[in-house]
């Protein structure tokens, strides 16, 4: 927890009216003249530690003090201001110090940076702490107001279950200031910009978040100006929220910080489970529209769930986190993620989870481009997870959902794990050519038995060497590489020589003559099949 004491500073109370007046000076700690004043205390006692607390400022004439010649004295007094925090302490001259202070007391002051104003004009101090207290008050009291303000907003937004832009906006509101969700990868979700802010808040992110630690659950980075708070559990944090606070914050900012993550937390929990109900009941819908598509019975039910059916333009999409991603894609986020970039574009979508997959139906206006409509929505949620979204040809009407939905799959199934720069953000059938094409004939058993015709040999010869040849990799390597063998040898980490006599080994076993380019595109196809539906037809 943030600490910071509402109240005013001893930098502006020296600028109120009564001190003015006093002609104050700070000769000493004028580093420390930013702290906040709790409350004013006037005293001639020199033994102040039970007296005062954090932020208390000390008004005083000298009068008790240890005198010039105790050194010692002095210096103990404001080590005792030191250990309570004090904000300070004015001495007024004329009834014990004429003109200036001792030097033992100037000094200590300095060393700890307790802030030392003299007053060179004779004034009540009754008048001062009068003045300065009804600030102090005045200030608590707009704290407590804004703290009403705060309890109030975010009440109503968990009155009305608002979702993470509608917390984050009200905490832009609140703070005036930019906002940042990040998750726990160091990748922000969600940013709402300042308003005075540049272009370069965000620059370098990843890099400046890993080195920002804070202790226990909300705390300020002074280097970058951030108020961090963690959301999620100690053990189980999933992110952390940012808003940017160029000053120590305030305790009013804190609550909104720590009010917005509890937010965010319960939308999270309820999000889940509204995900896991909603998930259930479209796959439901969505099976229906596959099996039953004419069913007066399913279209009213997809009606209910805001589904249009129609007269509409369905499109399947399959979202499926990548093979091998580090961390794993948690596929209630990325539904989660699916559901609002839909809901964004206003695009009616059934998300259900079969297998590990996303499998999604979209519904479209006739007129309107489905194609770019699916990238829109693709572009959000790759923005946020390591995924494979695929798509297949759009259905005029219901009886062609099986089809849309079962390409999709095909076409995922088809797609490069490996995230490739020059792949789309969607795959379809058009990007595939070669595994498009196989992709469509699914596991027909005639693709098998080709594949077992045409690579059967090398398979077996593998099978039986071992660990010792792999000329079914050399042979991958070759139709992967057809402009150059060399790149090829290099893919497999071998000698030109070695990988020229495993090519002849592969034409012996084959019968067949590898510069052949009728043998080659044959190959090439086995190949890909045997990749694509994971050497099934071995």
């Amino acid at each position: 927890m943030v600490d910071v004491m509402p109240g005013v500073t001893l930098r502006e109370a020296l600028e109120l009216p009564t001190f003015r007046r006093a002609a104050p000076e700070v000769v000493a700690g004028a580093a420390g003249t930013g702290r906040a004043i709790r409350w004013v205390h006037a005293t001639e006692r020199p033994d102040v530690r039970q007296l005062l607390r954090e932020g208390d400022l000390l008004l005083t004439m000298g009068t008790g003090l240890p005198g010039d010649d105790d050194a010692a004295g002095l210096v103990s007094f404001v080590d005792e201001l030191a250990d309570v925090g004090s904000a300070g302490v004015v001495v007024e001259l004329g009834r014990r110090w004429g003109s200036a202070l001792p030097d033992a007391l100037v000094g200590a002051c300095e060393r700890h940076g307790v802030p030392l104003v003299v007053l060179a004009r004779e004034t009540r101090f009754a008048a001062l702490a009068q003045e300065i207290g009804e600030r102090v008050v005045d200030r608590q009291l707009a704290e407590l107001r804004e703290a009403q303000r705060v309890h109030e907003t975010f009440t109503e937004l968990s009155n009305e279950l608002a979702g993470p832009v509608d917390v984050l906006r009200a905490v832009q509101r609140l703070a005036d200031a930019p906002v940042v969700v990040e998750n726990a990868q160091h990748r922000p979700l969600d940013y709402f910009a300042g308003p005075d802010e540049g272009d370069g808040f965000l620059d370098g992110w990843p890099a400046r978040s890993r080195r920002v630690e804070v202790a226990g659950r909300t705390g300020w980075d002074p280097a970058n100006g951030w108020l961090v708070t963690r959301l999620g559990t100690t053990d189980r944090s999933w992110g952390r929220l940012v808003i940017g606070s160029p000053e120590a914050p305030s305790q009013r900012l804190v609550a909104v910080a720590e009010r917005a993550a509890s937010a965010l937390a319960l939308h999270r929990l309820h999000d889940r489970d509204r995900g896991t109900l909603m998930r259930r009941t479209h796959l439901e819908l969505l099976t229906g529209l596959g099996e039953e598509p004419g069913s007066d019975d399913v279209r009213r039910r997809c009606e209910l769930a805001g589904f249009p059916v129609h007269r509409r333009g369905l499109t399947g999409v399959v979202v499926r986190g990548r093979v091998g991603a580090v961390p794993q894609v948690d596929l209630d986020e990325v539904a989660a993620t699916v559901v609002r970039a839909a809901h964004a574009l206003r695009l009616p979508a059934l998300v259900s989870e079969v297998e590990r997959d996303l499998r999604v139906l979209v519904s479209t206006s006739p007129g309107a481009d489905a194609d770019d409509l699916v990238d829109r929505l693709a572009a959000r949620v790759l923005a946020h997870h390591d995924v494979v979204v695929a798509a297949g040809r759009t259905a005029p009407d219901r009886t062609g959902v099986a089809r849309t939905v079962a390409e999709a799959g095909q076409v995922a199934d088809a797609a490069p794990q490996a995230r490739r720069e020059q792949d789309p953000d969607v795959h379809r059938l058009a990007d595939l050519h070669l595994r498009g094409l196989l992709a469509l004939l699914g596991e027909d058993e005639r693709v098998r038995l080709f594949v077992e015709r045409e690579l059967g040999p090398l398979q077996e010869h593998d099978r039986a060497d071992g660990s010792r040849t792999d000329l079914l990799a050399a042979l991958r390597a070759l139709v992967l590489h057809p402009s150059s063998k060399t790149e090829a040898a290099a893919s497999l980490h071998l000698s030109r020589a070695a990988f020229y006599d495993r090519l002849a080994r592969i034409e012996s076993i084959l019968d067949a003559d590898l510069d052949d380019p009728d043998v080659r595109v044959s190959l090439h196809v086995a190949v890909v099949a045997d990749e694509l539906f994971g050497g099934r037809a071995k």
